[in-house]
């Protein structure tokens, strides 16, 4: 693929003796960002969590690198290999199987020991199926306001995942996650025994794929859902909306201080605490506390 006559790709510079973490493809080849393809292009050599996977995306854009496979068993290990070649003034990019590398990927150790060692990191963005999900979810991130926690894979280990679903079930952000073909079906089951019928659930399947599925469904409806599933096969992730706060339930201290800094220039200590006793239900000695709280911040 001819990108040279793409100007604006020259107009920031690639320093050598840097490490350069470029996303790629989470499934759609076309995903690939022309920033991507020109620093590919440009580095020395390229390391890969699957050097035969990663073989695939560089022959379909005509890149003929050195490679080195640098995966979580070696991570450490092949960070000093890069080190080494960074040192003698050579960039290097890393690649994971597919999407941003670092996240739920190997990766970190890897910027980690050339952060240490004293060397430039600079992130080429591109792909991400947290971010691909979310933008298509619609409801499900509507009443946390755009706050979410991404949770990685779904755990095999019973204890593990109790500690998960009570995250999932208490949290008012939205929760993601990623679970593979083989447990999808027991871990949504699961999860419409634990949630409240009516919390929203978004399931994504094979994202950017051929055979891509968004599905928007309340807790309660997904046993109906997966009798009827065309298919469990591929890659899922899978969002699930924040526990929506009750009408009687306590403001947190993040909202009383909030309110009370916003009264402090303008009231007294018992003043303040009057009104956020009225105003937000809360104990008179909790409102007076909060107060003299924001009394002493203001001092």
């Amino acid at each position: 693929m001819e990108i040279g006559s793409f100007d604006f790709l020259n107009q920031q510079d690639l320093p050598a003796g840097a490490l350069y973490m470029v996303a790629t493809p989470i499934g759609n080849m076309g995903d690939i960002t022309l920033r991507a393809l020109h620093v590919l292009n440009a580095v020395d050599g390229i390391a890969c969590e699957d050097t035969r996977h990663s073989a695939a995306l560089l022959q379909q854009f005509g890149i003929h690198k050195k490679c080195l496979a640098l995966h979580e068993h070696n991570e450490v290990g092949g960070a000093q290999t890069v080190i080494q070649s960074l040192a003698n003034g050579e960039r290097w990019a890393y690649i994971s199987d597919a999407g941003t590398p670092g996240v739920s990927d190997p990766g970190a150790r890897l910027v980690h020991e050339v952060q240490k060692a004293g060397y430039r990191v600079l992130p080429i963005p591109g792909a991400s199926a947290v971010s691909c999900a979310i933008s298509a979810s619609g409801s499900v991130m509507l009443n946390s306001e755009g706050r979410f926690q991404f949770l990685g894979f779904w755990p095999n280990k019973t204890k593990e995942r109790d500690a998960l679903l009570q995250d999932i079930c208490s949290s008012k952000k939205t929760s993601i996650f990623f679970e593979s073909p083989h447990h999808i079906r027991d871990t949504l089951l699961l999860l419409s025994t634990v949630l409240e019928p009516t919390r929203q659930v978004f399931i994504c399947r094979e994202l950017t794929k051929k055979f891509e599925q968004l599905v928007s469904i309340e807790a309660s409806e997904i046993p109906s859902w997966l009798e009827n599933a065309e298919s469990l096969k591929g890659e899922f992730i899978v969002l699930v909306a924040g526990r929506q706060a009750s009408s009687d339930e306590a403001p947190g201290q993040d909202t009383l201080m909030l309110w009370a800094n916003a009264l402090s220039p303008y009231l007294g200590s018992k003043e303040i605490a009057a009104v956020l006793s009225q105003a937000l239900g809360i104990t008179k000695k909790e409102a007076y506390q909060v107060a003299l709280n924001a009394k002493d911040q203001d001092n």
